[in-house]
């Protein structure tokens, strides 16, 4: 018996030229790309979607934050 859409997971790993996994899954009809090396994942509606919003996210998390941005009070979230 197949299981509807929703419900189905798939996967695929793919290599760029640089030798990094990036590691793309469906489920609950939203895609997910993943950079195995940094840990940074993003999501979109087609798998396209997914990778272009990983990029961006990949390509800000190399952008460095300035000293006035950068947080510098305790969290108070239970979990740290």
């Amino acid at each position: 018996m197949a299981l509807p859409n929703e419900d189905r997971t798939m996967s695929a790993d793919s290599r760029n030229p640089e030798g990094e996994t990036i590691v793309v899954t469906k489920s609950n009809n939203w895609f997910v790309a993943k950079d195995e090396e940094s840990g940074i994942a993003s999501q979109g509606q087609t798998k396209a979607d997914a990778l272009s919003n990983l990029a961006e996210a990949l390509a800000l998390a190399d952008q460095p934050v300035s000293e006035e941005d950068d947080v510098q009070e305790e969290s108070s979230a239970p979990w740290l």
